[in-house]
């Protein structure tokens, strides 16, 4: 075989390779820490200091959580570095690595191969609550959880969003709302989970990225779904029975002329 044939045959082994593999350009980005407050925060820097997309989150317990992301190679590197330092800052981080050109079956073996399906078949759009802050409240042991989320709504103009439970004892509650009203909600919260139990963490996110809100849970009232159209049934409606009313025969005789010209002047 020539080096011509040779070279002819790799650019056509490349080619399928890249039809078989669109994301051959790409890497994969995870760090992991020991919260979810620390991870939330941690994905919020990764997508803002470089153009990734996020793909989701995967605990596995025992508090170990891992923001996933993907883009270009270079993009994913400086959204790691930069995730992995604000994780340090935390003083959240437990591990860091990056995935150039991941191979198919890695993908699709992995729980992230499902997320990032349903990423590229999902037609986004502008969600109502990506221009709200979002506060995020975690403590060990369900009770003081639930008594910081009540003291939160108590004490400012909050909503609470949803909790998540990543293992360990550790249970977040998510609150959102203006910058203002969030900061006052955490912090009557944290003395109310420090009364009942143990805080672990907290973390206050303004002007919430739209590709992060798709990846946090969320409760099923906040979620605007379409109102049906309204459906035409063929309405039918009762006629009413018309009255009769017996009107006395018209008198067929001509009248006289002298008569109706009195009726006239009348």
């Amino acid at each position: 075989m020539t080096d011509l044939e040779l070279h002819k045959e790799k650019v056509s082994t490349r080619q399928r390779y890249r039809q078989q593999h669109p994301f051959q350009d790409s890497a994969l980005g995870l760090v992991s820490t020991t919260s979810f407050p620390a991870i939330v925060g941690t994905a919020d820097m990764m997508l803002k200091s470089a153009e990734v997309t996020m793909v989701g989150y995967e605990k596995i317990g025992s508090g170990h959580c891992t923001a996933v992301v993907r883009g270009r190679i270079a993009d994913v590197r400086l959204a790691v570095e930069e995730g992995a330092r604000t994780a340090e800052q935390f003083g959240q981080l437990v591990s860091k690595l990056v995935i150039p050109r991941p191979m198919p079956n890695l993908e699709a073996v992995f729980p992230i191969g499902s997320h990032i399906v349903e990423l590229l078949q999902k037609k986004r759009g502008y969600s109502r609550l990506s221009n709200r802050s979002i506060g995020l409240l975690e403590t060990r042991g369900f009770p003081a959880m639930v008594g910081a989320a009540d003291a939160m709504l108590k004490s400012a103009d909050v909503q609470l969003a949803a909790y998540e439970k990543i293992g360990d004892g550790l249970c977040t509650a998510i609150i959102r709302g203006s910058v203002a009203n969030v900061a006052v909600a955490i912090d009557a919260g944290m003395h109310e989970a420090e009364r009942i139990g143990e805080l672990h963490a907290v973390m206050i996110i303004p002007r919430l990225l739209e590709d992060l809100e798709h990846t946090l849970p969320i409760a099923s009232y906040w979620i605007d779904e379409p109102e049906p159209l309204p459906i035409l049934l063929p309405n039918t409606v009762k006629e009413k029975e018309k009255e009769f009313i017996q009107l006395p025969q018209a008198d067929t005789k001509p009248m006289p002329l002298k008569r109706i010209v009195e009726v006239e002047e009348l």
